[in-house]
């Protein structure tokens, strides 16, 4: 800011060194010592003015300066407020409506990515619960297929021991058969 105050300074006082130096050749013969004196005073009162004036003028532009920074840096809560009713005040206004918007920006942003993780939670629970579901009639339907398959197991257990059965029958049949075509076979 020392940049824009010497910036704004140094030409005032250039301005009020060259009037006084008009005014002392204008009239650098009837000077007096009285005159000398309120010539130090003027001087003085001219650089004081200068640099018044600059500081004046930058102060504001520092406090938008300053507020710019705080905002690009994160802080939405940044404003500038200034006393001066001239456009640097009207920048100031269109400043902190800036910061405004964006703050209320920022807040509906973060409402939105809030109420998307509570949607995201709620269907990523739906669909836990419905894996959760699935793999239980999985695990049924596998404890229900394994008891069929031990029963038809059991069951070809049972029919392997049936034909067994049926064989042994069939052959004690035939050997009866034979038995009983020896002895009815007639004599003759």
């Amino acid at each position: 800011m020392a940049k824009l105050t010497s910036k704004i300074a140094i030409p005032i006082i250039l301005v009020g060194v060259f009037g006084i130096a008009v005014f002392i050749a204008l009239n650098y013969e009837r000077l007096e010592p009285g005159f000398y004196f309120i010539l130090i005073l003027f001087t003085i009162y001219v650089f004081f003015f200068g640099f018044a004036t600059g500081q004046n003028i930058t102060s504001p532009v520092k406090k938008i300066l300053d507020g710019a920074r705080e905002l690009s840096k994160g802080d939405l809560s940044s404003r500038v407020y200034l006393e001066t009713k001239d456009e640097l005040s009207e920048l100031a206004k269109i400043f902190n409506k800036i910061a405004e918007e964006l703050e209320v920006s920022h807040q509906q942003g973060e409402e939105v990515e809030k109420s998307i993780g509570i949607k995201v939670m709620a269907r990523t629970k739906e669909l836990e619960e419905t894996i959760n579901a699935l793999e239980q009639k999985v695990k049924n339907r596998t404890i229900e297929l394994e008891r069929l398959i031990e029963e038809s197991n059991k069951l070809q257990e049972d029919v392997k021991g049936k034909k067994e059965e049926t064989t042994q029958l069939r052959k004690e049949l035939g050997d009866f058969k034979q038995k009983i075509s020896k002895y009815s076979k007639p004599k003759l």
